[in-house]
């Protein structure tokens, strides 16, 4: 792939572009991917980072949504469903079957919640009890039999539960434990579709952190964020992927539109043994009385706990509040009321807000979480139609983008070239499918690169099939472990600053890998991987320093992290 600058130049001399995509959260990215595989040349840019927005505030779960059939979304529902397997199938590395349990303290409660939203007479909807939570895991394994992708639901009564999850709440009468998805780090997807994506069509352009500085006439002007350069392209067709920015980028395009009325969703990571080992390899997936719906999820070692769903009119605002730690850290009591969990557990936390369609729905959890397509013709000062991706989810990305698509390719005159439901991302090509099979090949690439069989197995376990890759790179020059990050190499780290589009050091810390987010961030740590990373981009001294003081910045105040706080590598 060329470089940024090279890129950039292209535009410079040449700004004509079949399709220009607005924003590189996962919808964008999503139809960046299908549109390069279909031979279009396409530019997808973003005012920050790949994943950076609302795209890198997911609960990391793949899911059809089961609490959606109580509000009737039962083609979501069955669209997430067959979603969630195909990127079991196609990212095995990075999405994997996750046994989701859902402790039950009713028999019977809730059972008109559905037909009571039906009528619109439905205030909060009453806990969820045994029977309905029964009724609504029949029907998600219905949805899911046919690809048989997943084990089916199991209930148990209290005692067989409380053996298997001793520190749970005593009072349960019920669980159920049914199947989802993992993404061990969301991020990594998007970075290995973008790099898919350029690397199979020569005409697919990414650039990151590249901002709409408005219109003239046919031109978009583009505004080179890092160093305030602006160029012209001129697009036949512009999507509007901005997520919750959406009706922020149609303004600025000329259009007055009103599609988005996103929510606030905050998560805590935490450093917690107790609890980790309390919830075993299990997410569990619990309501508080107020019918909210909370999640705890094992990230490695750490223990991830969201979602919150407040109504917020200013995306960029959103931060996680001190009111919202409490309710989080408050619940956890429901369900484990043995185990005390503090602030001084939180070793990271971070928000964003869900690009959900504008509703009149009095309550957050009845709004629909499903996908549409709102389209602003050419007119008035924009010469070129704007397709505006409102809604979605990253279990449905490829359904969404493959709708976008379609549209973008009958406006062009172009076919479909290729179905993508069968194509594996990035490290989930050729991916060995059985222990034996994983076995050999992490024996071969250990051979052919002269890299202990451990090592190997660390980076298969983080870049699937392009470990090969790492271990190539790693092996042909001096690499050596980090002093702060050990289980990371010099060279390791140099593969992906070469290849990966890193323009900032919060870049590799929070999106390019999972430093930041299990809350291994510390001062030491930030200072090696600055002069690690500025000597592999050719930064001076003053460049280092500002990166590490930006870096320090954003997690401090986003993301609650204490620097100086003893977190082992």
């Amino acid at each position: 792939m060329l470089s940024r600058e090279q890129r950039i130049q292209l535009y410079k001399s040449d700004p004509h572009v079949s399709v220009l995509i607005v924003g590189a959260g996962i919808n964008g990215i999503g139809a960046f991917w299908d549109l390069a595989m279909q031979g279009v040349d396409v530019l997808l840019i973003d005012r920050s980072d790949y994943s950076s927005g609302s795209s890198a505030a997911s609960s990391h779960m793949v899911h059809g949504g089961i609490r959606y059939l109580e509000n009737g979304e039962f083609r979501l529902v069955r669209e997430a469903v067959h979603e969630r397997n195909w990127l079991i199938e196609n990212a095995p590395h990075l999405v994997k079957p996750l046994p989701t349990t859902f402790p039950i303290f009713k028999w019977f409660s809730g059972m008109f919640n559905a037909p009571l939203k039906f009528v619109g007479l439905l205030g909060r909807p009453s806990e969820r009890g045994a029977f309905v939570i029964k009724l609504g895991m029949v029907l998600y394994d219905l949805y899911a039999r046919r690809q048989g992708t997943v084990p089916r639901h199991v209930f148990m009564g209290r005692d067989e539960s409380l053996r298997q999850f001793p520190a749970l709440n005593p009072e349960i009468v019920f669980t159920s434990t049914y199947y989802d998805a993992a993404m061990r780090s969301p991020e990594r997807i998007a970075i290995e579709l973008v790099t898919d994506a350029a690397c199979t069509n020569e005409r697919a352009i990414p650039l990151n952190y590249i901002s709409i500085a408005g219109i003239r006439g046919s031109s978009v002007v583009l505004r080179d964020e890092t160093t305030g350069d602006q160029f012209g392209v001129i697009p036949r067709v512009v999507i509007n992927a901005a997520g919750p920015w959406i009706d922020h980028v149609n303004r600025t395009l000329g259009h007055q539109t009103g599609y988005i009325g996103g929510t606030k969703g905050s998560h805590l990571v935490l450093d917690h043994p107790e609890l980790s080992m309390a919830i075993g390899e299990n997410a569990f997936y619990f309501e508080n009385a107020d019918g909210r719906i909370v999640l705890l999820l094992p990230l490695e070692d750490r223990v991830l706990l969201g979602t919150t769903d407040i109504r917020v009119d200013e995306p960029d605002q959103a931060t996680v509040t001190d009111e919202e730690i409490r309710y989080l850290l408050d619940m956890i009591g429901r369900v484990f009321p043995r185990i005390e969990v503090d602030e001084s557990h939180i070793v990271f936390a971070f928000s964003g807000v869900r690009p959900l369609a504008s509703s009149k729905a009095s309550l957050t959890g009845q709004i629909s979480r499903d996908h549409k397509i709102e389209v602003e013709e050419a007119g008035g000062s924009a010469e070129f139609p704007v397709l505006s991706l409102v809604g979605g989810k990253w279990t449905t990305f490829r359904a969404l983008a493959e709708r976008a698509s379609n549209q973008v390719l009958e406006r062009l005159g172009l076919s479909r070239q290729i179905s993508m439901v069968g194509i594996g991302i990035g490290g989930g090509r050729d991916y060995p499918d059985t222990r034996q099979r994983r076995e050999n090949w992490i024996s071969s690439v250990s051979a052919g690169s002269g890299l202990s069989r451990e090592r190997v197995e660390a980076l298969f376990s983080r870049y699937g099939t392009r470990a090969e890759q790492f271990a190539e790179h790693m092996a042909s020059g001096d690499d050596q472990p980090l002093k702060s990050y050990p289980s990371l190499s010099s060279r390791e780290i140099d593969h992906i600053v070469q290849n990966e589009d890193v323009v900032h050091l919060d870049d590799f810390l929070l999106r390019r890998s999972m430093i930041g987010i299990l809350g291994r961030s510390s001062t030491a740590g930030l200072n090696e991987l600055g002069r690690w990373i500025g000597g592999v981009k050719g930064w001076d001294e003053s460049r280092i320093r500002n990166e590490i003081q930006r870096t320090s910045h954003i997690l401090r105040s986003r993301h609650k992290v204490d620097l100086d706080r003893n977190l082992s590598p």
